[in-house]
């Protein structure tokens, strides 16, 4: 009788089918919370990368240090940044997301408080040394995040949240950290960040999947972060060093090399091969061309209306905030478009709107009014904000199985080139003539020219690997 009652292999198997056939059903599909977690740790992230280089003078004021060795409050955090997020990403594809993003989050936050209890210069330059490696990290999961919490299908609108509230945060970082030292002091620029940073590991926490758990990285790694943190260094110094002579760009040579011994080692083929599946290289070149784009213009504009019209601070920031505004505005419909309409149509679309405000602020005079910029750069802004989740997508969408930290790196490391190249680029192109006239043009007509590459870059790219719908 009790054989009657026990049930068969197959019948088991059948019901267990059903029940996680069941469960899958009725279990929540897509998180958005981790989405927003993502979006906040967009956030912080760029916000850091901007809101310290408000507060250089404040500290070297405050540590009494050269303004060369406060330059390293910013400098010590990109580098490792930028050195570490190929590798991490690496890494990242052999441990837990859970597991890694909460102790990112967590050493990430440490080293903000570490650095603002500096009382000595050297303090300062280790804890932010730190911080830029733990940032790196970070930025290579927030994608991440964000394409594993929602289903394919809703993947570019999920995507369009980092994407918008990371530059978002590389916009409003002055307007925060000017309030911020004139009413606080340079040290509480550190500790802005705290609250966000606290908000997304509640949100981890409670709503991420246990799955994976932490490893130590291999050997190899640091010596992929020498070889490409090297070539990064090389090339910024070179442009940075240019405007006093131009034989200073020579120093940028190593950087090819550099980056040719490092894809022939263990840890620069898998990226190799994960960008040659999917067929995205010209994608994540886009992405650095338009970085590269807005941020010099960003820091034209500002130089233009600091210096030349002696703007105050406060004007300087409510009309470069045209930008954010509008990036924030088009971003809330560029993932859908994406979704309904394509990823490559709605990201080529929104850089060719990015190139055309672009174009408009090049003949630049000194007679315009504030409202003037402001609605060019709501332009380029809303292009960016329609840009910026489709392409996330776009790569995402086509990363090979198991390598998506490893793609999201790439992008990630594309866009903090972009970044920190922009300024570089717009310094040197001033050469041209004085900063006031026909150098900021210049540089803004380098701006346009690098986001009309990522046009083309766009228009030209297709999908080798087409996903099902």
């Amino acid at each position: 009788m009790a054989a009657q009652h026990r049930p068969s292999a197959g019948g088991l198997t059948g019901h267990r089918a059903r029940q996680d056939n069941q469960d899958s059903q009725t279990g929540p599909v897509d998180r958005w919370s981790l989405v927003v977690a993502a979006g906040l740790l967009s956030f912080v992230a760029m916000l850091d990368m901007n809101v310290v280089n408000l507060a250089l003078t404040d500290i070297s004021a405050g540590l009494h240090v050269s303004a060369g060795v406060a330059q390293w409050a910013t400098l010590g955090y990109q580098l490792p940044l930028v050195a570490l997020l190929l590798p991490a990403g690496r890494w990242l594809d052999q441990v837990g997301t859970r597991s890694a993003l909460l102790l990112a989050v967590g050493c990430f936050a440490t080293c903000s408080v570490l650095a603002s209890l500096a009382p000595w210069a050297s303090w300062l330059i280790a804890a932010r040394l730190a911080q830029g490696a733990f940032g790196a990290v970070l930025f290579v999961l927030m994608p991440v995040l964000a394409a594993t919490a929602v289903r394919p299908e809703l993947r570019g609108r999920a995507m369009s949240v980092p994407a918008t509230l990371g530059p978002l945060g590389a916009v409003t970082g002055p307007v925060i950290g000017g309030l911020l030292l004139d009413h606080v002091g340079w040290r509480a620029v550190f500790l802005v960040k705290l609250p966000v940073c606290l908000a997304a590991v509640l949100i981890v926490r409670r709503h991420a999947p246990h799955a994976g758990k932490l490893r130590l990285p291999d050997r190899g790694s640091l010596g992929d972060a020498a070889l490409i943190g090297s070539a990064v260094a090389s090339v910024l110094l070179a442009l940075t060093l240019a405007p006093r002579a131009p034989l200073w760009l020579l120093l940028a040579l190593p950087a090819a090399p550099l980056v040719l011994v490092w894809l022939r080692r263990p840890g620069g083929r898998p990226v190799a091969e994960t960008l040659r599946a999917a067929g995205t290289t010209g994608v994540n070149a886009s992405v650095l061309a338009l970085a590269a784009g807005f941020a010099a213009c960003q820091y034209l504009l500002v130089q233009h209306l600091r210096g030349a019209e002696a703007e105050s601070a406060t004007g300087t920031a409510l009309t470069m905030l045209a930008f954010p505004l509008g990036m924030v505005v088009a971003g809330r419909f560029g993932g859908r478009l994406a979704d309904r309409w394509g990823a490559r149509p709605t990201a080529l679309t929104g850089a060719a709107v990015t190139t055309l405000g672009l174009l408009f602020l090049v003949p630049l005079d000194g007679a315009w009014s504030n409202g003037d910029i402001a609605w060019r750069l709501a332009l380029a802004g809303a292009g960016m904000g329609l840009n910026g989740g489709p392409t996330q997508a776009l790569v995402m969408t086509a990363s090979p199985p198991g390598r998506l930290a490893t793609t999201g790196s790439a992008v990630q490391l594309s866009r903090s080139l972009g970044f920190a190249l922009g300024p570089a680029l717009a310094t040197a192109a001033t050469l041209a003539g004085d900063r006031a006239t026909t150098g900021t043009r210049a540089g803004l007509a380098l701006a346009v020219l690098a986001a009309a590459t990522a046009v083309a870059l766009l228009a030209l790219h297709h999908r080798a690997h087409r996903a099902p719908a």
